[in-house]
């Protein structure tokens, strides 16, 4: 068993972001800091020459999901050459943010409608770049009107118009790709989006090798267990494509965590982290603290796999002592919530679960009920576990007005993640109060429901894979063959895991299958090889190694 198939290279990250003047005078902008490493963009515009290096430089950043150093290239641009529609169309694109975090924040929204709206009255200098302002018009123009899916889909499909009219045009491919993949429905297990994204990404990929667009983008593109393996390349390539962003460094753990590597997922997180923590100490970007809480997030997932309990627990521990970041945004606002339920469902400590309480205190969680709904879940299900079945109603409840918020916000992706929470919590809650066959009905609708469906890219994976909690069930109900049939199917979606290994060694035990047991503890011993946890679990499989 190993959990770390692919050894990162080691290299220093440099974030000389030049501080100081971005621009020379009005028609020269000044070169990049030598040390920067962002990846090779050309975005053909018809703006004035002296100004290209520049808007290539704030396009790699884009791609990188780096906004805000990317606005301020652009917005350099705009003043070298007040006449670039171009620049204000970039500024526009950058307060989008991320397309896979979406809705944008309210004020960033706004100045995007600003940039675009300036770009417009400056005026494209072709039809071309027309066409670029125009369909990004599709997503900012008239929000009273259309919800949000509609305006992406729309953007998309400009995008779609934009590529067939100039067919040579890669960076409208690559952002045609972006949009497919942004806009895919989690409900469509043929992923006919995301192998439409694939067709044009692995063709571009050959040609443009250190593009930073083509390799991110590959990685979201293949953010599905089925498909994982397909990201490897691309997931082994971005982090040295563009080391000066920190969500480069960050984004080769999608697929290692999709495929259970566990040490690469926690050095390239840790580099993103150190990367945005860097970024924060010499500016106020307000990407900074998402960047950083992403990557800690993540790193916390891998960490509880292996058993590391003590180095996630520092961790959610320094992510505990932000009493403010520099902007509230619903990624932030997850990772807060979701790493301190981490820790304590992955550890079985359903007391510690119970209590759990939104942190920081002074964030506005009422903006991100998608978030807030983690908190409660864990508490749910932590009281339901522990027979509190009237702490556990009660969080059905709020669950119930959290999925009325988000279903009136239209934003039916966490509206159908809270109803899923809802179905796990009331089947725990029903076996607590004795009702067996309720339970495992519930559980088993559950665990289809979320088969059905897949995980947003802002979170490693669920809290509790609900197929996994199915087999527990089972176990507790005394059924431990239909229980290892249950962990065997979860171990398929989500690999390596230690509750997984864990789970179907011991039900292989109750059931008398011994081979099995015997492979699954293992695993589980060479999973945790570096575990600082006591937990039970570790200790059997280490017992097992032993020949105990």
């Amino acid at each position: 068993m190993r959990t770390s198939m692919f050894p990162l290279a080691s290299f220093a990250v440099s974030l000389g972001l030049c501080a100081g003047a971005l621009f020379a005078h009005e028609d020269e902008v000044s070169a990049p800091a030598a040390a920067e490493k962002l990846g090779t963009v050309h975005f053909v515009t018809d703006c004035k020459e002296s100004v290209a290096q520049q808007f290539d430089r704030g396009m790699a950043m884009f791609h990188s999901f780096w906004f805000d150093p990317a606005a301020k290239a652009f917005d350099s641009v705009a003043q070298a050459d007040p006449k670039c529609a171009m620049a204000h169309w970039g500024i526009a694109m950058t307060r989008l943010g991320n397309p896979f975090a979406w809705p944008p924040a309210e004020k960033q929204f706004s100045a995007g409608q600003a940039a675009l709206a300036k770009a417009r009255e400056i005026g494209p200098r072709s039809v071309r770049e027309g066409a670029y302002i125009e369909a990004l018009g599709r997503f900012y123009d008239d929000p009273q009107k259309a919800d949000l899916r509609t305006r992406a889909v729309g953007f998309q499909q400009a995008m779609a118009e934009l590529v067939q009219r100039y067919p040579e045009d890669t960076e409208a491919k690559i952002l045609y790709a972006l949009l497919l993949d942004a806009t895919a429905l989690p409900s469509d297990k043929t992923f006919s989006q995301q192998l439409q994204a694939a067709a044009i990404l692995e063709k571009l990929a050959a040609a443009q090798p250190d593009h930073p667009g083509v390799v991110h983008y590959l990685i979201h593109t293949y953010d599905y267990p089925p498909i994982a393996h397909k990201g490897l390349d691309a997931a082994r390539r971005y982090a040295s494509v563009a080391p000066s962003a920190p969500h480069a460094l960050h984004m080769p753990a999608h697929i290692f965590t999709r495929l259970g590597y566990w040490d690469d997922s926690i050095e390239t997180n840790r580099m993103s982290a150190e990367a945005a923590k860097a970024e924060l100490s010499q500016s106020t970007l307000r990407q900074g603290s998402y960047n950083a809480l992403h990557a800690m997030d993540y790193m916390v997932y891998a960490y509880l796999q292996q058993g590391r309990d003590a180095q996630a627990k520092v961790l959610i521990d320094e992510m505990s002592a932000l009493t403010k970041i520099d902007v509230e945004n619903f990624p932030a606002a997850f990772a807060f919530a979701a790493a301190p339920a981490r820790f304590a469902l992955e550890r079985s400590d359903w007391a510690a679960a119970a209590l759990l309480e939104p942190v920081p205190k002074s964030l506005s969680w009422d903006k991100f009920p998608q978030a807030g709904a983690i908190t409660v879940f864990a508490r749910a299900l932590g009281a339901a576990r522990s027979g509190n079945v009237a702490q556990a109603k009660a969080g059905i409840e709020r669950l119930t007005a959290l999925q009325t918020a988000l279903v009136g916000a239209k934003q039916p992706f966490w509206a159908d993640q809270v109803a899923l929470q809802m179905e796990i919590v009331s089947a725990w809650t029903a076996l607590a109060e004795g009702s067996t066959n309720r339970a495992l009905e519930k559980m088993r609708l559950a665990a289809d429901h979320e088969d059905a469906t897949d995980k947003h890219p802002v979170t490693p994976g669920p809290l509790a894979p609900a197929r996994e909690l199915l087999g527990e069930m089972l176990v507790e109900v005394g059924q431990p063959a239909a229980a290892l049939f249950e962990f065997q199917r979860s171990q398929e979606k989500e690999p390596n895991r230690l509750r997984g290994f864990y789970g179907a060694a011991h039900a292989a035990e109750l059931a008398g299958r011994d081979d099995i047991a015997r492979a699954n503890y293992e695993k589980l011993a060479a999973l945790t090889q570096q575990a600082d946890s006591d937990r039970p679990e570790v200790a059997r499989a280490r017992a097992s190694a032993a020949g105990n």
